[in-house]
């Protein structure tokens, strides 16, 4: 079983389709370790409306926060404490999508972010969109992980393709590309499903 880390350069990057794309692609699970905000239109329930397979489970969060607001602020309105420990990931024998939220150093509590959350053995997927400092937010990204000796195993470049952004951060993270979410009208399942046959030979491979 391997286990797949979704994390973004900040937050609307795309992680969450990227998850899904993930999850179809690798008919992984999913899951979510911390939901902040719309619990009734959750990434988790996202996430199943996009993919169109029946193997992939989809687990529970363990913090369902009711703001949308960073992970530490929303637990304290909730009058919760985010701890690391608690959030202890769910058993299955299948391969696992985790979907973080944000970006790596967006806090938990007064002294862990989204990168404690990441284990030794994780595949690190960076979503990457353009915008004005999405260069710098990619490449901290890249470096981040590299100094924690996390595996990063690639990138998605989500939205509008901006070629010399890419071709620079290709050149730069040294990493894999593996792909490009367009800038669809769209998702529904058919999308997510077409994207995921382009990716999976990749997914596979990594």
């Amino acid at each position: 079983m391997n286990t797949y880390f979704i994390t973004g350069i900040s937050t609307e990057v795309g992680k969450t389709i990227a998850s899904a794309i993930v999850t179809e692609a690798l008919e992984a699970d999913y899951w979510k370790p911390v939901q902040a905000g719309e619990l009734d239109h959750s990434d988790t329930h996202k996430v199943k409306y996009l993919v169109s397979n029946d193997i992939s489970q989809y687990h529970d969060n363990s913090y369902a926060l009711h703001t949308p607001m960073s992970p530490h602020a929303a637990a304290e309105i909730d009058d919760v404490k985010i701890t690391v420990p608690s959030i202890k990931r769910p058993k299955t024998s299948n391969n696992l999508v985790v979907e973080g939220a944000g970006g790596l150093l967006v806090p938990l509590n007064d002294t862990a972010t989204i990168i404690d959350l990441i284990q030794p053995k994780d595949k690190v997927i960076i979503v990457s969109r353009h915008y004005l400092g999405s260069i710098n937010h990619t490449l901290l990204t890249v470096e981040a992980l590299k100094n924690r000796n996390l595996t990063i195993a690639g990138i998605i470049f989500s939205g509008e393709e901006h070629p010399t952004t890419e071709a620079i951060i290709t050149k730069m993270a040294n990493v894999p590309i593996i792909g490009r979410i367009d800038e669809e009208p769209y998702f529904d399942e058919r999308v997510i499903s077409e994207y995921a046959s382009l990716f999976k030979e990749k997914l596979n491979a990594l």
